[in-house]
């Protein structure tokens, strides 16, 4: 009799495990549900740390942060270079299928090295503004620095402006990018349960979809953004050749790209004809920074 039942115990392993260990049934379709935890924790310290980063830095009393100490929006930025990457990691996690972790783990080191030489750049950018510097013109037609003695100083500035503005953006965002991409080739179900998004979903889209638009325009990731679309787009199509269709949480990231695709259009509309901006964002893909706006046309009128 003892046989029989260890007989039949290990029968009923086999059958409610993968050759991995995970259990087959319950856990699996859980990881397949609608992750409303993790989007809505990415969407609301992406707003408060990364969008409110600058708004506490202007709200906030100069006497409180000296300019010779870290500032309230310093801190932001120093809790969202540990925040979001545990929570990227932790969004891989829930992918129903298994993703090259060498390649995530690279992704996120170099992801928290480039937000953290952002931080420096930024605290120093901002300090600039305090005394006067304009986003909306260069580093050398600002008239705070064009005047600088020695000249070799301003140098020194349009360096600080590449690690902030260029290698510091660049090093953030393309493991960023990255990342969700690699999530997103995971999210791809023959269930159709799976496919739909809740209505929790649907509120957080429009959260969503208007931070990848300022992550997108004050970030000057244009390119990187409508790649990473188009490659999405194309695994979409890919797949549903293969007969598999987005679940839920693919289809958040899909929407909420898309959306954003569309506000990038509208603002770009907006400001077509704008020569002061113009000037400043030359070139083919012309997508001025909200914060170059807000120096132009609403900070000299308050």
């Amino acid at each position: 009799m003892a046989t029989v039942r260890k007989r039949r115990g290990q029968e009923k392993t086999k059958e409610t495990s993968t050759p991995g260990g995970l259990e087959e049934n319950v856990p699996h379709q859980e990881r397949q549900l609608f992750h409303f935890d993790l989007w809505f924790c990415l969407t609301l310290q992406n707003w408060i740390l990364d969008f409110g980063r600058p708004i506490v830095m202007i709200i906030l009393p100069l006497e409180w942060f000296p300019l010779n100490k870290p500032s309230a929006g310093d801190y932001f930025h120093m809790a969202y270079n540990v925040i979001t990457p545990f929570l990227m990691l932790k969004l891989i996690e829930r992918s129903p299928r298994p993703l090259p972790r060498s390649a995530v783990y690279l992704c996120i080191i170099t992801f928290v090295m480039g937000a953290s030489i952002h931080l420096v750049g930024d605290s120093i950018n901002h300090r600039l503004i305090l005394s006067g510097y304009q986003l909306h013109l260069s580093v050398r037609e600002n008239p705070i620095i064009k005047d600088l003695k020695p000249a070799s100083l301003i140098d020194s500035f349009e360096l600080l402006y590449y690690y902030d503005e260029h290698l510091g953006h660049l090093m953030w965002y393309i493991p960023f990018f990255i990342i969700l991409f690699i999530y997103f080739t995971g999210c791809f179900t023959k269930a159709e349960k799976q496919r739909k998004i809740p209505v929790s979903g649907w509120l957080l889209l429009g959260p969503s979809s208007l931070y990848y638009w300022y992550l997108v325009t004050e970030g000057q990731i244009t390119e990187l953004f409508l790649l990473t679309f188009v490659a999405m787009l194309a695994m979409g199509i890919h797949q549903k050749h293969k007969g598999l269709s987005l679940d839920s949480n693919g289809l958040f990231l899909l929407y909420s790209f898309t959306f954003t695709v569309l506000l990038v259009g509208l603002w770009v509309a907006y400001l077509w004809d704008d020569p002061v901006l113009r000037n400043k964002y030359p070139g083919v893909i012309y997508v001025p920074e909200p914060w170059s706006y807000y120096t132009l046309h609403i900070k000299k009128n308050h």
